[in-house]
C-alpha cells in the first residue's frame, strides 16, 4: 500500500456563528472554503490542473452550502476546471473524513494529489429552517433507533459515567487557559490564513469566539443549556427528547451539567490539507509534513451519539500497530466537555497531552471543518515540540467518528 504525505494544511480564523455579530456572517460560504484552498495553493506552488480532488465536508449542504460547495469553493478560489471535487456529510467528522477519503485515494494508488477539508457557516445554517431530529421525521427509523438531541446525549453521558458539572466546568476553564496561551505564543500561526472580500480588504484575520478572561465562578453562574429540550414537544404528535431518551434508558434521570461555557462554540470556518502521493511529491519539489499512519472510523450506540471515538480509535491503533502509550499528542474535539473527559478516563491518559492548545470549547466548532482544522493544529504543535505522533478523533452525529493517526516526517 502507497503511503499519503500530508505536505500542507490551512484555516481560516474562527468567526463568531450569529447574524449580527460574527465577522463572517455576510460572506458566502463559498469564500470562506476558497479563502484557504487559494492559500494552500499559492504557498505550495501548486499546479491545480494535477488536483485529483477537492473534497470538502459540510454538515449543512442546504442553501449557499448546497450545490457541491467543494466544486464551487475551488472554481472560486481560481482552480483549473480540469481539477475535479465532491462535497460529503458525516456531520461534525466530515473535514477528518475528507481527509480520510483523500488520503485512501493515494494509498490506494489510483489519485497522487488532493486538497481536502471542510467549511461550516454556522451564521449561515441558522438562518435554515432544519428538522431538529437526526432521523428528519422517519418514525419507524425512531421507534427502532431513538436518537435524541446531541446535547441531552452528553447530558445523559455524563450521568450515566458519574461525570459532574465541577468536571466539565473544570477542563471548560483550562480549554479557554490553554488557548489563550496558544494564541498569544503565536502557535496557530502557520496554518492561520486571513480571509478577504472580493476587494482585497481583510474580513478576519485572528480568532473571535475565545473569551480569555473566563473564571471558574463565571463558569458556574451558566444554566444549563439543554435541560429545557427535554419535555418540549418536537412535532405536532408532541414527541419529546424525553420520550427518545426514556425509550432506551428508562431509568435514567439526566443530571444536566452542559452549558454554553463547557459546550463548544457556535462558529463559521474552513480549513484544508494537501495529500499527495510520495512520487508526486518527490517529481514536484513538495516536501511532506507527516504521513498518514493509520485511519478507521466507527460507529457506536446512536442514542447515547457521542462516544464513538473509543473504537474508532482502537481500531486506528490496531491498524497501526501501535498501542495508546506510542501517541505523544492528541486531538479530541470539544463538543461537550464530557467527550474528551470520558476519552481520557477510557484510555487513562494523561490530560497533558491532550488539546494541549485548547479545543472547541474555547475556540468554537464549525462543524463540516473541524476535523481539518484541528489535524492542522496538531501536526503543528507536533513540529513546535519535535515529537513524533498524533491521533485526532471526534465524535459526529448518529453515534459515529472517524480517528486518524499521523507521523511526522
Amino acid at each position: 500500500m502507497n503511503e499519503a504525505w500530508i505536505i500542507d494544511t490551512a484555516r481560516t480564523p474562527r468567526a463568531i456563528g450569529k447574524v449580527g455579530k460574527g465577522a463572517l456572517a455576510d460572506t458566502h460560504p463559498q469564500r470562506i472554503l476558497s479563502s484557504v484552498l487559494k492559500a494552500l495553493a499559492e504557498r505550495n506552488n501548486l499546479n491545480t490542473a494535477d488536483i485529483d480532488d477537492v473534497i470538502a465536508g459540510c454538515g449543512t449542504q442546504f442553501g449557499k452550502q448546497g450545490f457541491c460547495i467543494a466544486r464551487m469553493a475551488a472554481l472560486d478560489a481560481g482552480y483549473d476546471a480540469r481539477s475535479s471535487a465532491f462535497s460529503l456529510d458525516r456531520f461534525c467528522g466530515s473535514g477528518l473524513t475528507s481527509v480520510q477519503l483523500a488520503a485512501m485515494g493515494v494509498m490506494a494508488g489510483v489519485q497522487h494529489l488532493l486538497v481536502a477539508g471542510g467549511v461550516e457557516s454556522m451564521s449561515h445554517n441558522s438562518t435554515l429552517a432544519t428538522t431538529p431530529f437526526m432521523d428528519s421525521g422517519n418514525t419507524h427509523l425512531r421507534r427502532l433507533v431513538p436518537q435524541p438531541h446531541q446535547g441531552v446525549c452528553g447530558d445523559l453521558i455524563a450521568t450515566l459515567e458519574g461525570i459532574t458539572r465541577e468536571d466539565v466546568d473544570a477542563l471548560a476553564l483550562e480549554s479557554q487557559k490553554r488557548a489563550a496561551a496558544a494564541i498569544a505564543d503565536g502557535r496557530f500561526d502557520r496554518s492561520l490564513i486571513a480571509v478577504r472580500d472580493e476587494n482585497g480588504d481583510v474580513v478576519i484575520d485572528k480568532e473571535e469566539f475565545p473569551r480569555p478572561g473566563t473564571t471558574a465562578e463565571g463558569l458556574a453562574s451558566l444554566k444549563p443549556a439543554f435541560a429545557g429540550l427535554v419535555e418540549h414537544p418536537l412535532d405536532e404528535e408532541g414527541t419529546t427528547y424525553g420520550q427518545l431518551v426514556r425509550q432506551a434508558y428508562p431509568d435514567a434521570a439526566i443530571n444536566h451539567i452542559h452549558t454554553a461555557g463547557n459546550s463548544s462554540g457556535v462558529v463559521d470556518g474552513a480549513g484544508a490539507v494537501i495529500i499527495a502521493s510520495p512520487d508526486y511529491a518527490r517529481a514536484h519539489g513538495l516536501k511532506p509534513r507527516a504521513r498518514i499512519r493509520a485511519l478507521a472510523n466507527a460507529g457506536d450506540n446512536p442514542t447515547l451519539m457521542l462516544n464513538a471515538p473509543k473504537p474508532a480509535t482502537e481500531k486506528a491503533l490496531a491498524q497501526a500497530g501501535m498501542s495508546i502509550g506510542d501517541i505523544d499528542l492528541f486531538e479530541i474535539n470539544e463538543a461537550f466537555a464530557v467527550v474528551p473527559l470520558k476519552f481520557m478516563r477510557d484510555f487513562n491518559l494523561d490530560p497533558a497531552r491532550v488539546n494541549v492548545n485548547g479545543g472547541a470549547i474555547a475556540l468554537g466548532h464549525p462543524i463540516g471543518a473541524t476535523g481539518a482544522m484541528i489535524l492542522g493544529t496538531l501536526l503543528d504543535e507536533l513540529e513546535r515540540r519535535d515529537l513524533t505522533t498524533g491521533l485526532v478523533t471526534m465524535c459526529a452525529a448518529g453515534g459515529m467518528a472517524p480517528a486518524t493517526i499521523i507521523e511526522r516526517i
